[in-house]
């Protein structure tokens, strides 16, 4: 509740680390709950990175586990004067919004909803998003702090916090060093419902198409004016929409979205994310906005039409699959815990993904968190819960991997 309140939304604009100062204010506060705790070597680093250690309970030399949540929200609603409401003990009848009405959680339509009757269902006011994504995260690693610090008997191998900038905006590990970060492996509690564990995720690139027209005097425009607009909405009205956008895919389909736009006559930016779970479709999606932008040239050579494309982030299973231990291990943990796991391959990324690439094999565990990025965000204290006693027995598995450790 304390943390949802502090406004941390990130902004891809901003070219700062973080990209909003307001970071800084959640950061700190955890920094200080940490030292109340009794954690170790506290450090918050220049590149607005929280690092925390939990020492190791058990003699032998163990892998050193690193558990990680982001402490931004997505810039796509509002983060700020958040109000969160906890329901005790849902009822199961639609949960409307008080502070706009029209915004109601129907359990009619929300199966995860209905299967959570009884349970403290936290939602925002419906003026703002809550921010479970992904300060559930970092609620669930300070409680797993908490009970691990009062709970010396509970056998561990020394555990690092991570508590990261911006990764809604692609940021999260980007200054990440390793050697800061100290870990054999790590897990990122950024995930859905309760048993999730993640192996597999998109592989993403970013693309920006810029329409350069030739500005001219509207009264004696003939001939002569080359409109950037008109262009750029020819350039949008021949993307394959009925195939390949997010809103008419699902499973393993990939998508290209066009999530922002702006210009003005002579200038035009169209900002793309291209998203697939295969490296050839991410190519294919490449090939579909060069051809659109060559073919858009042709119609008006006047105007200077170029594609620039930025890789953000691998599928993590294509580490995975040759490291499994991390997800078995995350799968046996959320067993034992009396949970169903199911292994999901999430229609995004996580900075596990960044992560595994660089050498640090990093699947995503589950938080509960449910219809993220928008007013209707909701999630449930006991599959917080859950969560905290699945990374507690998670430690405890990595306690016996000592092997590993040497290797």
């Amino acid at each position: 509740m304390r943390y949802v309140q502090i406004d941390t939304q990130s902004q891809e604009s901003s070219l700062a680390v973080p990209s909003t100062e307001k970071q800084y204010e959640l950061l700190r506060l955890l920094a200080q709950e940490l030292e109340v705790l009794g954690a170790e070597e506290i450090a918050l680093t220049d590149y607005a990175t929280l690092f925390a250690t939990l020492p190791a309970t058990v003699d032998k030399s163990a892998p050193t586990v690193a558990f990680l949540a982001h402490v931004d929200t997505s810039p796509d609603t509002s983060g700020a004067e958040v109000k969160p409401l906890v329901h005790r003990a849902y009822d199961g009848r639609p949960i409307a919004l008080p502070d706009d009405p029209r915004r109601v959680l129907d359990p009619q339509t929300l199966p995860a909803l209905q299967a959570r009757i009884g349970h403290d269902i936290i939602t925002a006011s419906g003026a703002t998003l809550l921010g479970a994504d992904d300060k559930a995260g970092v609620a669930i690693m300070m409680t797993l702090a908490q009970w691990l610090l009062e709970h010396p008997e509970i056998p561990h191998g020394e555990l690092r916090l991570v508590f990261t900038p911006d990764e809604e905006i692609g940021r999260g590990v980007k200054h990440l060093r390793l050697e800061d970060l100290r870990a054999d492996v790590a897990y990122t509690l950024d995930g859905g419902l309760p048993g999730e564990v993640t192996g597999e995720t998109f592989s993403a690139d970013k693309a920006v198409v810029t329409i350069e027209g030739v500005p001219a005097h509207t009264g004696t425009a003939r001939g002569q004016l080359v409109n950037a607009l008109q262009l750029a909405a020819k350039f949008i009205s021949c993307l394959p929409q009925s195939t390949c956008s997010p809103e008419v895919t699902e499973g393993r389909e990939g998508f290209i979205h066009l999530y922002q736009m702006q210009g003005r006559t002579e200038r035009a930016e169209l900002h793309f994310i291209l998203r697939d779970f295969e490296l050839e479709g991410l190519a294919a999606h490449r090939a579909v906005l060069q051809s659109l932008a060559e073919t858009v040239q042709t119609i008006e050579p006047r105007a200077r039409v170029t594609c620039e494309f930025v890789e953000q982030y691998r599928n993590m299973r294509y580490w995975l699959e040759k490291d499994p231990l991390p997800v078995e291990l995350a799968v046996q943990a959320v067993r034992d815990c009396g949970l169903e796991p199911y292994l999901y391959s999430v229609r995004g990324g996580t900075d596990g993904a960044r992560l595994t690439a660089r050498g640090v094999p990093t699947p995503n565990l589950f938080t509960g968190m449910q219809n993220l990025h928008g007013p209707l965000e909701w999630i449930s204290l006991q599959d917080m819960g859950q969560a905290v006693e699945v990374c507690a027995r998670l430690a405890t598995l990595w306690a016996g991997q000592a092997d590993r450790a040497a290797q």
